[in-house]
């Protein structure tokens, strides 16, 4: 990878006047203003359907998009729905994504614009689907059923052939709720189609899309449903130890994080068919993949189901090299950037070292005391280098909550000369600006920013809290704070620096 730089900043977020970004005009619009400043990538969390909170990491398919991606204006110039809908989707805060309201709202309005296809548009669709039918067969029918069953998750239905994927029952359900079930799946042909234009149009600006893939699935998911064998479940498919990591930066009693774990020996045998299957499919809809976790594939956190917490887990091992040897038999290894956060030891060092990923630093974690990896000038080249990922605060709130000390130390490290003004934020934040600088002078190729750390946002925009539930994946930039950003900022620093 040669020298550059990037922008962090989910499709959720765009701004819009329908509650939530989509695959519409404020994505070229965004990825001229990454044009203008010179930047060469832009990194999104995953695309995946999400829960009722939002997260894009607990999602009802590892393989299927989100649908409240899909552009409104697009359908409405198709004559899938009409203006007085259109109207009936826009939303009057623009900082914020109401996920609640949008599962009623939006879904309601895709269910009508369904229901006008004609039977051109639904052999399209049922073309697509035949494309995707590995992933796409048991997705439409896991959401038709949970839909008939009031939207209760698989191990919560009482037809317990249903409840089992057994192959006759659910081909039944499939003849008796055609319409139902062809629903999810033209949501997903439009998601695909849409994207695939706007995808086009991002990279003849220039611009590659770095997407996230999350290590674990959730339980609720169809992929868990229709691939028990894959998955550490008992006899009557509830999980035996589930996902999480011990206490670490963010969380003193560790995160639960609830998902089931891998059965790797089950996976293996396969010769790890499902998750080369899933990668290719990531890799189709971006340019490069950042694995999550990938402390997991060395050794993962193991929690009984049971625990209250994650303290009372342990470490088991991962399938480590022989998994990625496989893997890139078939995937470019260029294309993969390997999230090694955390408590990482040296055998998961020594499996990156051997898969020659690029790792990942970021400079919030740099200043505990001690020579850091995280600070700039222990950067290798073979890194890509954040200010913060969605999870960390942004510059602005981290330095205003740091103790005294650690705030003073990096307000010297980044040679910050302004006295109190570190606590200013804005478009034109010096504290701000002298973090961001220090962080492209360094020898990592690539360096990504949150899109609030060019904003100079401070805590209330952060995106993500580990080990909070509720209040996180809603922050939105409106467009006008959009246009408000200095661009020659940025661009001046791309020109200084070689990026």
């Amino acid at each position: 990878m040669n020298r550059a730089s990037g922008i962090l900043l989910h499709i959720s977020s765009l701004p819009n006047k329908y509650g939530i970004g989509s695959f519409g005009e404020e994505v070229i619009k965004f990825c001229d203003f990454l044009k203008d400043m010179g930047i060469k990538y832009w990194q999104t969390l995953p695309f995946g359907t999400t829960d009722s909170f939002g997260s894009p990491y607990k999602s009802f398919s590892a393989f299927a998009g989100n649908p409240l991606f899909i552009n409104l204006p697009t359908l409405y110039k198709k004559g899938l729905i009409t203006e007085e809908e259109l109207r009936e989707n826009e939303y009057s805060d623009l900082y914020v994504v109401n996920f609640e309201w949008l599962n009623e709202t939006r879904m309601k309005t895709l269910k009508k614009a369904y229901s006008r296809i004609d039977e051109n548009y639904k052999k399209e669709i049922l073309k697509f689907s035949k494309l995707h039918k590995n992933w796409l067969y048991d997705f439409s029918l896991y959401m038709a059923i949970r839909e008939k069953n009031n939207n209760k998750d698989w191990y919560q239905w009482g037809d317990k052939k249903l409840k089992f994927h057994d192959k006759d029952a659910i081909k039944k359900f499939r003849e008796e709720n055609l319409s139902e079930v062809l629903f999810y799946e033209f949501l997903q042909y439009e998601f695909y189609t849409q994207w695939e234009k706007i995808k086009k149009i991002i990279n003849e600006k220039g611009i590659k899309i770095i997407g996230d893939v999350p290590i674990y699935v959730s339980y609720e998911s169809s992929d868990v449903w229709g691939n028990s064998h894959l998955f550490d479940l008992i006899e009557d498919g509830s999980p035996r130890f589930i996902s999480g990591v011990p206490p670490d930066y963010f969380s003193e009693d560790g995160q639960k994080w609830g998902n089931p774990l891998y059965n790797w020996k089950s996976i293996k045998k396969g010769r790890y068919s499902w998750w080369i299957k899933r990668l290719e499919h990531s890799l189709s809809i971006f340019d490069i993949i950042r694995i999550d976790h990938f402390r997991g594939f060395s050794a993962y956190w193991s929690i009984p189901a049971e625990s209250e917490t994650a303290k009372d887990g342990s470490w088991i091992d991962g399938p480590g090299i022989d998994f990625f040897n496989a893997i890139l038999k078939k995937i470019d290894k260029n294309c993969i950037i390997a999230e090694d956060l955390g408590d990482i030891d040296e055998k998961t060092r020594n499996l990156l070292k051997e898969t020659d990923f690029p790792g990942m630093r970021v400079i919030q974690f740099g200043f505990s005391g001690d020579n850091s990896i995280h600070l700039p000038h222990n950067y290798d080249k073979n890194v890509i280098a954040y200010s913060g990922t969605h999870d960390n605060n942004t510059i602005l709130g981290w330095l205003w909550e740091a103790t005294p000390e650690e705030r003073n130390l990096v307000l010297n490290y980044c040679d910050f000369k302004g006295g109190d003004n570190w606590k200013f934020g804005g478009f034109h934040s010096e504290s701000c600006r002298a973090v961001i600088k220090t962080l492209w002078r360094s020898s990592a190729n690539i360096v990504i920013l949150p899109i609030q750390d060019l904003c100079g946002f401070g805590a209330d925009t952060r995106m993500n809290k580990p080990g909070r539930a509720q209040g996180n994946w809603f922050y939105r930039i409106t467009e006008e704070q959009l246009n408000s950003i200095d661009k020659e900022f940025i661009k001046n620093l791309n020109k200084i620096f070689y990026r």
